[in-house]
């Protein structure tokens, strides 16, 4: 249907245009500011909903304008249907064909996601380490799954694999040749991985960056701190790194008591009082008690107490005994000094006075 006649002027269709055009502008700034405003408080089909109007509302404004400018637009879509009718009739099988194997590598990468997010569920000695055993083979799986899948449409619609699986020989020969630090992250990666370096949910310190590993992969590994960054380090750069998550942590809290004060009196009373906090921390594996003296310094003797919590569970345990040390320590008038500077001010002397002598005497 041609609707040119409406629309005679070529300066109407212009306005008409700009119109459609600075309204479809409007809204899609619009929807993105209430998106970004209120995606979180949204429900999933509301924003469902929001994304398909907007879709409709592109739709309609390009066919408005086709509209405007005389475009035959049924004419062209019958055109596009019947010659999408012919591709189907003549391509039935293989559209089914495709479709299959669509369908079953999405079933596959399904069920190994499933299986793969179930492994490690289960608290055990080797949680951690199954893990990421699980991620691995589930990245494995998906390239595979993808590549075969490609490759499987591509033979259905009769394009020749052959030359694409040579290509394949001759791209691992070009990587081999000339890739060798990917090859050697991935390498790093085979090792850090089977030889049980480390695992997701460790808690790692690789140059400097301590953090908890996130995510292990055969080229690279992702490390978080308690501050949410994320630290990504290709597997060839771990040459060294510090586990924490092996073996269980200590808190240490380093204090000061006053030179006048007693020292064994002070450390008999710390090792009463600091196990009673088993009670509020069930993360203690050994009862808090004080070393002893460790150093003399200028303006006290320094003394340090230890405590075993699980692993990576120390940092409350030393926030809180720092807390009931100032307590008791408070509480029987143990005195923690602060470091004192003693000036001493020097006073003016006075002048001796000068003897005077009687020269008319002498003479």
């Amino acid at each position: 249907m041609n609707l040119s006649i409406f629309f005679a002027s070529p300066v109407i269709n212009g306005l008409l245009t700009g119109g459609i055009v600075f309204f479809l502008i409007f809204m899609f700034i619009f929807e993105h500011h209430i998106l970004k405003k209120h995606e979180e408080n949204l429900k999933k089909l509301v924003i469902i909903g929001i994304y398909t109007l907007s879709f409709i509302l592109l739709f309609a404004g390009v066919i408005g304008v086709l509209l405007i400018w005389g475009f035959d637009v049924s004419g062209y879509l019958s055109d596009v249907i019947v010659s999408l009718g012919e591709i189907m009739t003549a391509s039935i099988g293989r559209f089914v064909s495709s479709t299959v194997i669509l369908f079953i590598a999405l079933l596959i990468l399904r069920i190994s996601k499933i299986t793969t997010k179930r492994i490690g569920m289960k608290p055990s000695p080797n949680q951690r380490r199954k893990r990421t055993i699980a991620r691995v083979t589930r990245s494995i799986t998906k390239y595979v799954v993808w590549i075969t899948c490609i490759l499987s449409i591509l033979a259905v619609w009769g394009v020749n694999i052959a030359p694409a699986l040579a290509g394949l020989g001759i791209l691992g020969l070009v990587i081999g040749l000339g890739a060798q630090r990917f090859i050697n992250d991935l390498i790093a990666g085979f090792f850090i991985i089977f030889e049980h370096h480390f695992d997701v949910g460790d808690k790692i310190e690789v140059r400097g960056f301590k953090g908890e590993v996130i995510d292990i992969g055969l080229k690279t590994t992702k490390i978080r701190n308690w501050k949410g960054e994320i630290l990504i380090l290709a597997n060839g750069e771990v040459s060294s790194l510090i586990q924490f998550s092996k073996e269980i942590s200590t808190a240490a809290v380093e204090f000061g008591i006053a030179y006048q004060e007693d020292i064994q009196t002070t450390i008999d009373l710390l090792n009463l009082e600091l196990p009673k906090m088993r009670v509020d921390f069930p993360e203690i594996v050994e009862d808090p008690k004080v070393l002893g003296v460790i150093n003399l310094n200028s303006s006290s003797v320094d003394m340090r107490a230890i405590c075993k919590t699980l692993n990576e569970q120390h940092y409350a345990v030393e926030r809180e005994m720092r807390k009931r040390i100032k307590l008791i320590l408070d509480a029987n008038g143990i005195e923690i000094p602060f470091p004192q500077v003693v000036v001493n001010q020097p006073t003016a002397r006075k002048p001796k006075p000068k003897k005077e002598v009687d020269i008319e005497n002498k003479n």
